[in-house]
């Protein structure tokens, strides 16, 4: 039987979109959510895996990022900024919009979830704001 599970994840983080003609190509901040949705086959015990098991997997990843300011590799004001004021940063290869956030997010978690075989499908859905998320999934098999 398949059966879709999912698990919330918030964190408060802080970046800045260089490129933007608006309000976003300031410093500023979000309270993200995460959630990790996914649908696969019941086991003996009637699980598709354990939510424990999925904390194990994201909650480093959040750990890193609660508190941090998220920030492109090619973004040369906050990479110098940061040289001379060491704070908790994390440093990426991409523009931080929420669409690459949550494309990153997928692939960080991806190959650990596909350990599990009973898992068909892994969706992210992440909330910048109350009102507003992108989302990725990605199906196996």
């Amino acid at each position: 039987m398949t059966t879709t599970i999912a698990k919330d994840f918030r964190w408060e983080m802080g970046h800045r979109l260089p490129f933007h003609n608006g309000l976003c190509k300031n410093i500023h901040g979000h309270s993200y959510k995460l959630r990790v949705e996914l649908e696969g086959e019941l086991d003996n015990n009637g699980m598709v895996i354990d939510f424990y098991d999925i904390s194990t997997i994201v909650q480093p990843i959040i750990d890193k990022l609660d508190h941090a300011f998220i920030c492109d590799e090619q973004d040369s004001v906050m990479i110098e900024f940061f040289l001379t004021n060491p704070m908790k940063t994390e440093v990426v290869p991409f523009v931080t919009t929420a669409e690459n956030i949550c494309n990153w997010l997928l692939e960080q978690i991806k190959e650990q979830l596909l350990q599990n075989p009973r898992i068909h499908r892994i969706a992210v859905r992440l909330h910048e704001t109350e009102h507003s998320y992108a989302e990725r999934s990605v199906v196996i098999k």
